[in-house]
């Protein structure tokens, strides 16, 4: 039973992530999103893990000390932040990188999702950003680039303040053309 779940659970995320993707014009990102999810390595663990309201990966993390499904995925899903790490050359230690923007973006849509299968109808467009905020990456975390973290952070205040139509369009008209994400005060009083 818990397998057929947590099968419902990730083919219900994927679709609402199309959705998304599909909203900013991100037609090939939308359709093979995570489907990672399905393989043995992922799957076998969501189905054993499976709680229906977080991921299976922080139990296996809880039990284990690691999440042999959660390494497999990032290291597979390049709209993980977690993927775009390398090392510098001059320092030889791994740093992140900053993400390209069509993952960046995929990642927005990837959070937004998940908040809406895991809080189901108590979902408000402040999830995303209170989850940032309340994990270890809103802390202190050197593993998401710091550039990335603030872009993520500013497109996620806008979903909460002025909800997903505005942001969905920022995101079509602004990230995914490559514009700056961040303007300047400065550059704002020009125009």
């Amino acid at each position: 039973m818990k397998a057929w779940k947590h099968f419902c659970t990730i083919t219900k995320h994927r679709w609402a992530v199309r959705k998304h993707c599909f909203r900013v014009g991100m037609y090939w990102r939308g359709l093979v999103h995570d489907l990672s999810k399905y393989s043995p390595t992922e799957f076998m663990t969501g189905a054993r893990y499976y709680q229906g309201t977080r991921s299976p990966n922080s139990r296996e993390r809880e039990l284990i000390g690691y999440s042999a499904a959660w390494m497999h995925h990032k290291g597979r899903n390049k709209h993980h932040y977690e993927y775009w790490t390398d090392l510098d050359l001059k320092t030889r230690k791994y740093v992140a990188m900053p993400m390209p923007r069509k993952f960046f973006a995929e990642m927005i849509m990837d959070r937004i999702a998940a908040c809406k299968i895991y809080h189901g109808k108590a979902y408000t467009d402040a999830d995303a950003l209170e989850y940032l905020d309340n994990s270890s990456e809103g802390r202190d975390n050197t593993m998401m680039n710091p550039q990335t973290k603030e872009e993520l952070r500013y497109i996620l205040v806008m979903l909460k303040e002025k909800g997903e139509k505005e942001t969905f369009s920022f995101i079509r008209n602004v990230v995914l053309t490559g514009k700056p994400i961040i303007r300047d005060e400065k550059d704002e009083d020009a125009s």
